[in-house]
């Protein structure tokens, strides 16, 4: 292998030499002698003793004294002792079969050193490329030619012998960090290749638009050669912006600051101005507006402006906004007049008498909830009632409500206690099927029809009609849970106090449809009807009233304190008890206290 070096010391190959080899990324060769990666040092060893090895006579190798270097050989021969000093000192080493050789092999060997040194210093003397390297020590690809004078009066020394000998620490410097060494090579993927220049792009000027509608100096037909960049300009006058960017550009800021300030304008006047409202309580003509759940004051107010009732949403949600704590708005129908002041608007529907609405109360019976819907709807006094007699099993009542021809109304107990906002298209029979769907549906969800049999009953409909009596007897939930036990120990078959009869004064009135507390025991014990329990043994034939969620719940849940008996003491407060003695003088004293009441 051959070296091309520059001066007199051993140099690392370069990467234009055909031999040079890929030695990982960074390109460092592995030397002898030098020093390793991260600059650590090497780590030394002792040098073997050199052995005398026979070698062919056609080789010869010099030490120069003067410079004290030696220059590598190759690993054939004998290490540190060179065969030219042999032969002029008459030492001749032995070639492998032992063999010396003759003085005329010695001459000839050095005419052959002389001629190589010869032919090498011509060499030398000639111009030699050389690469050209960046800052960082990477090859541009660029090559300059220098002359390489050798100085020294061994300038023919043969190339092979400027090769280390041993590869100990201290024999070969580091030839990468010599002044005259090559750069380190770079890595596969970056050589040859050149670096792009960047060319320092100029502030461009502001341009007019051309007759051609190009750039100014450009002759549009864009096919002028460069240096192969984008747009083949290679100096010359620089860019210049089009017109036609600079107008559109003005357009948008145009655009942008004049909407800015439209919708700036718009915001400020909203936040800052009063409100547009109306005056007054509003025009004659009459409108139904629906507000439904959830709402926000604002949103309510969007609806009203949108119906015509209100001016803006803005004046309606400020007048809102001054309502008293616990006097919320509430949602459903109203019935509101167009071109109403927000004032005005928020007095009606603060009010919840004004809402077109229908609220069945828990315990309100079916007379009460027909003669209601009659008169909200506008119909004739009995409409509703007639409705629901005669479209009785289309109503959707579950199979196991309709299945006694003795009730007296198959609806008592199906119209779910509830708001229902009525509107322009609401009608009698629609309004009952929502109510007995809402029943229909909650009784499912609180499981009678599986809870009957647990509790004693027979059918689902009897859960009802405990729930019905627990509702009129009682006045909150604590009240409810007593007086289901009251009931399920009054139907009991050892119960030989009141003999398995109830005796509740709310199935007499409920017969009589009246309400009252003060009436004629010993007629109601005669009045012989299957509601009246005061009368039957066990309970009414069905539901007497339409019964509330906390009634259904307390019955499904009863009390387990043995109650047999109660009083209502002031007409609020209800009071129970176990035995008949106590029941006994507990209403002999709700018994004066009326007397002494209605003056007598």
């Amino acid at each position: 292998m051959t070296e091309y070096g520059r001066g007199r010391g051993p140099e690392p190959w370069h990467p234009e030499d055909p031999l040079y080899g890929d030695q990982g990324w960074t390109g460092h060769q592995t030397q002898q002698g030098q020093v390793p990666y991260g600059g650590a040092p090497q780590q030394e060893f002792p040098q073997e003793p050199q052995y005398q090895q026979q070698y062919p006579p056609q080789q010869q190798y010099q030490q120069y004294p003067e410079h004290q270097q030696q220059y590598p050989q190759e690993p054939q021969y004998q290490q540190g002792q060179y065969a030219q000093q042999q032969y002029e000192q008459g030492q001749y080493p032995q070639d492998p079969q032992g063999q010396y050789p003759q003085p005329g092999q010695q001459q000839y060997a050095q005419q052959q050193a002389r001629q190589a040194q010869q032919a090498y210093a011509q060499q030398q003397a000639q111009p030699q490329p050389q690469p050209v390297y960046d800052s960082q020590g990477w090859d541009t690809g660029q090559v300059q030619y220098t002359s390489a004078v050798q100085t020294g009066p061994y300038a023919g020394v043969d190339p092979y012998t400027q090769q280390p000998v041993t590869g100990y620490p201290g024999e070969a410097p580091d030839h990468y960090s010599t002044e005259d060494a090559y750069a380190p090579p770079q890595p596969p993927g970056r050589r040859h290749l050149e670096p792009e220049p960047v060319e320092e792009e100029e502030e461009p000027e502001s341009g007019l638009l051309t007759a051609g509608g190009g750039r100014d100096g450009d002759d549009g037909d864009g096919d002028e050669p460069g240096d192969g960049r984008r747009g083949g300009r290679k100096g010359g006058s620089p860019k210049k912006r089009s017109g036609m960017a600079c107008l559109v550009a003005a357009v948008v800021i145009i655009g942008v600051v004049g909407g800015g300030g439209y919708y700036g304008y718009n915001y400020i006047k909203a936040r800052f101005s009063s409100a547009e409202d109306f005056a007054g309580e509003g025009t004659g003509e009459i409108v139904e507006v629906e507000i439904p759940k959830g709402s926000g004051l604002m949103q309510m107010g969007m609806i009203l402006k949108k119906a015509g009732v209100v001016a803006s949403g803005q004046a309606f949600a400020d007048a809102a906004a001054k309502l008293p704590p616990g006097k919320a708005i509430q949602a459903g129908v109203y019935p509101l007049r167009k071109k109403m002041s927000a004032a005005s608007a928020v007095e009606v529907m603060s009010d919840p008498t004004k809402l077109n609405v229908i609220t069945v109360t828990e315990g309100m019976r079916n007379t009460a909830v027909y003669a209601a819907i009659d008169k909200k709807l506008g119909q004739q006094e009995g409409t509703t009632a007639e409705i629901a007699k005669r479209e009785v099993k289309n109503l959707g009542l579950p199979a196991w409500a309709n299945n006694n021809p003795k009730l007296i109304d198959p609806l008592e107990g199906f119209l779910y206690p509830a708001r229902y906002d009525l509107s322009k298209d609401s009608t009698p029979d629609s309004l009952l099927k929502q109510m007995v769907k809402n029943a229909s549906d909650k009784y499912a969800e609180l499981g009678i029809e599986g809870k009957a049999k647990e509790l004693g009953l027979e059918n689902p409909l009897q859960v009802v009609t405990v729930a019905s009596l627990v509702n009129a007897e009682g006045k909150n939930h604590d009240d409810f849970r007593k007086m289901a036990e009251v009931v399920y120990n009054r139907l009991k078959k050892t119960n030989d106090v009141t003999n398995q009869k109830l005796q509740f004064d709310s199935t007499y009135n409920y017969v009589k449809n009246q309400s009252e507390i003060n009436f004629n025991l010993k007629e109601a014990q005669a009045f012989d009807h299957p509601y009246n329990t005061h009368f039957v043994r066990g309970l009414p034939t069905g539901p007497i009233n339409n019964p509330g969620l906390d009634a259904l719940t307390a019955t499904l849940s009863p009390d387990h304190g043995g109650w047999m008996f109660f009083v209502s003491v002031d007409g609020n407060t209800t009071t129970f008890t176990k035995t008949y003695e106590e029941h006994t003088k507990l209403a002999n004293e709700f018994q004066e206290r009326q007397k002494q009441k209605n003056g007598g």
